[in-house]
């Protein structure tokens, strides 16, 4: 059997960091050993029904069965602005400032190509989502981590980044509600962040996939709702999170006209838009019932309160998270993040996601999923008590 070699673009990706934890969890579990996994970021619940029954009728009609426009169903698109303007106050032109993705993932990492040439600055959040390293490394570009620490709640200090990082960036990639950390941004951060953009032209992505998951209340903010925000930059919108549609790929960036026909040219050479029953289904997501959505986040605040509350009961002191659905946890002193979470699996089958998988400054941390119901929650809570670590 020949083997050819790979290309440069695939040896030089970044190396997946939790594969070897999903090893160690798929043995254990084939052990026949009960896993709590708290580790992973897939959510736990199923589609709506009335979004599924959409699915199933659309799929019926032969229009469906063809080869979708481009760039994606108008009325899709015409969907997605009504929902910025019903939830977020934010109009956009629905034809010139909204591209359909194949899932928020897609386009988080299609925009390096899109907007840098090799040897580029791209502004990225440390710790944060991976998969941001992986457009900057397909793109050849380079990426330069801005540290999100406690004691700045979780933002990055833009005064911290050298001058000449900020004249040769050309991205900035943000995340609120954020993951890892839970924490929320607020409008002066977003104005400070425009701010930042507009002196140095540096294109800003918000990745929004928590952006319906806020607790206490308090409704996660949309970078676009900030004046002049859409002159500088998009916000990346899944419908994973909102409505547990994951597996079904769908979600949209909407923003600046010319980062969007930036992301469309890019698509138009690699897709044929999403399958037309699935917009159609997320029509429906967006523009019908919304009960779902808070009956979704008062079950991940109910969750969260569960785990929060049974953690410092035992002695571990943590933080309740204001956003997203993960709780980001100190661990206990004289511990690695990854030595804590292998305690945790080998020794109370708990899985939990070490901090150091998420980059340089989440070492000290884990990051908790509240993607398993109360009762595996207190259950996991019990075990760990058992340890008597705290």
């Amino acid at each position: 059997m020949t083997t050819f070699p790979h290309a440069e673009r695939l040896r030089t990706l970044p190396t997946q960091f939790f594969a070897s934890l999903v090893k160690q969890v798929n043995e254990l579990a084939a052990q026949g050993h009960d896993l709590i996994n708290l580790g992973q970021g897939n959510p736990d619940l199923p589609t709506p029904t009335h979004i599924v029954d959409s699915l199933k009728k659309a799929s019926e009609n032969p229009i469906n069965h063809k080869y979708p426009p481009f760039r994606g169903i108008k009325e899709f698109k015409k969907a997605c602005a009504t929902f910025y303007e019903r939830e977020y106050g934010v109009k956009v032109d629905s034809e010139k400032e909204i591209a359909i993705l194949f899932g928020g993932k897609a386009g988080l990492v299609e925009l390096p190509l899109c907007l840098t040439e090799p040897g580029d600055g791209i502004l990225v959040p440390d710790p944060g989502y991976p998969d941001y390293w992986s457009g900057v490394s397909l793109a050849n570009a380079e990426m330069i981590p801005m540290p999100l620490i406690e004691e700045n709640n979780f933002l990055p200090n833009y005064d911290s980044i050298s001058v000449s990082d900020l004249e040769r960036s050309k991205l900035l990639f943000i995340n609120y509600p954020n993951n890892p950390t839970g924490a929320t941004a607020t409008k002066e951060f977003f104005d400070e962040t425009v701010a930042l953009a507009k002196k140095h032209k540096i294109a800003v992505i918000h990745d929004f996939a928590y952006g319906a998951i806020g607790f206490e209340g308090k409704k996660p903010k949309s970078f676009l709702s900030v004046d002049g925000a859409k002159e500088v930059g998009v916000e990346v919108y899944t419908l994973s999170k909102t409505y547990n549609m994951a597996g079904w790929r769908v979600g949209f960036m909407i923003g600046n006209p010319s980062i969007i026909e930036a992301v469309e040219l890019l698509q138009d050479h690699l897709y044929v838009s999403l399958f037309g029953a699935v917009q159609e289904a997320a029509i429906t997501a967006l523009l019908e019932d919304q009960s779902c959505v808070t009956e979704l986040v008062d079950t991940y605040e109910s969750r969260r309160n569960v785990l929060v509350g049974g953690l410092n009961e035992i002695g571990w002191e943590v933080e309740a998270p204001a956003g997203s659905f993960f709780a980001w946890l100190k661990v206990p002193d004289n511990f690695t993040s990854v030595e804590f979470s292998q305690k945790l699996l080998r020794e109370a089958h708990v899985v939990v996601a070490p901090g150091i998988g998420f980059g340089e400054y989440g070492e000290g941390y884990v990051r908790v999923g509240l993607l398993a119901n109360e009762d595996r929650l207190r259950e996991a809570v019990e075990r760990i008590k058992r340890l008597d670590i705290f």
